[in-house]
């Protein structure tokens, strides 16, 4: 079997000396799948002291990021879920001060600091602004992990320099930290870590192992012995078991058995199979009827070749819980039905047309304007893809269909990488390279991995495929083994005046399709505009080279300048 994550956890707060409680915390272990697809949260806030209602800033900050954090989506890592929630929490507290009696005196507003980890796979993410603490229990002493963010004045005098609900942006510090079993972290307030030592802290956990609520408990009356004036809070995680590499939500490719190849007018699963529309080493695709609705559906099942291959069929598993993410009128939908799947299998739409790559044979010579209107679906279906944090990576013209209308949709998600399911992933499994080479971005052949801009690279190989006929780059792509051999890439102009192609879309292609990633437009959106707006700086006048233009004719000049040469020198020879 394969491990999950598992916690101890144990937390203690008490008002102290001090009428009203203004900290307020929580810990939510949610169950499986958001488990290992979200991971495990503790929050700590901490209100100000020269504010009456800043207990309601921090009790709100600690539940919104509890639950909203938890209604993100599920595709997105957790810096970018928790930077979201936080950023919202950030905006509605400072609205609430500006609509008080305290809009125009902010220490006395909706304030509080705040301090949150989320534990995820082997992974623990802080976030932090104030002065709310997160250590690590390091032998008898603590690592303290998060920094003050409180401006000293002088001995007697300080003032918090961020907050939370202080100003409309929000500045908040992030880190990430490897964990392991046995790891613990304290959570602590001011009230707490600034009047008990470090060796006590250390001591009372270890001694109360058993009982972390015992040990929280300890610590938080210790703070109040030794003279704290302020509310003391204590939160203690300690990590018991990590997950394996290969465990998660996707960890069980073989739940359902595999079907078989199906054969037309056959019954499968309350569908009637129709005919084979496309079979591969990959995988066998099915036109088929559902029995209840008569709809016409797609059904995949993985290729037999690779059925025991279990990282194929985790990706196989993965292609449905994609689509049902994705909601775009040019990325290919799902299909479900309320009767209980009995194999491993996916349902989709069937979209009645071809693909880009028949598409592309038929019409050899597309106008301008006809590229563009396929480019700019494709893009829209990609951004669809990037809200999501998403990478589509293999973005070629088998893997797009044009309908019988001309629309355009994204297909095939098997080589799809999900940035919050890959936050749990073995490092090595952004190495492999699963994507067709003549289209794929040079970065992933340097072991660099992807980004939005490796997907638009994808776009304008095809964009460029479409108006000349042949690849910027011809078989170069697959020669890359080093940096170097990406410098040597030489991008042959789209410039073509008999089919209409003028200087500033060549210009565009050739940003969108540089080598070097941090050299192309930052967004698919800003590629797909230079494409109908002409960009000044691709107007200038450029004289392109003939080798460039021409390379047949290049090198059959240069060899006859050096036969003339030659002659020329045999000539000399005998006159002597």
């Amino acid at each position: 079997m394969t491990r999950g994550l598992r916690i101890s956890i144990g937390q203690h707060s008490d008002r102290g000396r001090k009428a009203v409680n203004q900290d307020f915390h929580g810990i939510l272990i949610p169950e499986e799948p958001q488990l290992s697809l979200k991971g495990i949260a503790a929050v700590l806030a901490d209100g100000i002291s020269s504010s009456t209602v800043s207990q309601i800033a921090s009790e709100s900050a600690v539940k919104s990021f509890l639950m909203d954090y938890y209604c993100t989506a599920e595709s997105w890592t957790v810096k970018t879920s928790a930077r979201r929630v936080l950023e919202a929490t950030n905006s509605w507290l400072h609205a609430q001060t500006r609509k008080s009696q305290y809009a125009y005196d902010r220490d006395k507003g909706y304030v509080c600091t705040l301090s949150a980890m989320v534990i995820k796979a082997t992974t623990a993410h802080i976030f932090h602004v104030g002065d709310c603490r997160i250590y690590r229990v390091a032998g008898k002493a603590l690592e303290q992990l998060t920094d003050d963010h409180r401006i000293i004045v002088s001995s007697e005098q300080t003032y918090l320099g961020r907050a939370l609900g202080i100003n409309p942006q929000l500045e908040i510090d992030y880190q990430s930290v490897d964990i392991q079993a046995g790891d613990t972290f304290v959570l602590a307030t001011d009230g707490a870590y600034e009047f008990v030592e470090p060796r006590f802290v250390a001591g009372t956990i270890d001694e109360h192992a058993g009982n972390l609520d015992d040990a929280a408990k300890a610590i938080v009356e210790e703070a109040y012995r030794r003279g704290s004036d302020d509310n003391i809070t204590v939160q203690i995680l300690r990590i018991d078991e990590t997950p394996d590499a290969d465990s998660g939500v996707f960890d069980q490719p073989a739940a359902l058995p595999l079907p078989p190849l199906l054969e037309p007018r056959a019954m499968f699963d309350g569908y009637r199979i129709i005919r084979e529309v496309h079979g591969s080493s990959r995988s066998h695709i099915y036109l088929a009827l559902d029995a209840e609705t008569d709809e016409p559906v797609a059904l995949k099942i993985p290729s037999i070749d690779l059925r025991d291959n279990q990282a194929y069929l985790k990706r196989f598993l993965m292609e449905e819980w994609i689509a049902r993410r994705i909601d775009s009128p040019y990325v290919l939908k799902p299909r479900s039905r309320a009767a209980r799947r009995n194999y491993l299998y996916v349902a989709t739409e069937f979209v009645e047309g071809q693909t880009l790559r028949q598409w592309m044979l038929d019409n050899p010579r597309p106008d301008l304007e006809t590229v563009r209107g396929i480019v700019e679906q494709i893009a829209t279906g990609l951004r669809a893809f990037h809200r999501m944090e998403m990478l589509h990576q293999d973005l070629r013209p088998d893997n797009v269909l044009i309908d019988k209308t001309g629309t355009a949709k994204i297909i095939d998600f098997g080589s799809v990488r999900v940035a919050g399911v890959a936050e749990a992933a073995p490092k090595s499994a952004d190495a492999e390279i699963l994507g067709t080479v003549q289209y794929t971005a040079p970065e992933y052949f340097l072991g660099e991995g992807g980004s939005p801009r490796s997907d638009m690279f994808s776009l304008a190989a095809i964009c460029y495929h479409m108006l000349t006929g042949h690849l910027p780059y011809g078989a170069q792509l697959a020669k890359i083994r080093g940096r170097s051999d990406a410098r040597k890439l030489q991008y042959r102009p789209a410039i073509d005046p008999e089919r209409g192609i003028p200087g500033w879309i060549d210009g565009a292609l050739r940003k969108a399709l540089h080598p070097d990633p941090y050299k192309r437009h930052e967004d698919v959106s800003e590629f797909v505009y230079e494409l109908r707006n002409p960009n000044p700086a691709y107007l200038a006048t450029r004289t392109t080279p003939l080798l460039e233009r021409n390379p047949l004719l290049f090198w059959k000049l240069t060899t006859a300048i050096l036969a003339c040469a030659v002659i020329v020198l045999l000539a000399a020879l005998r006159l002597r």
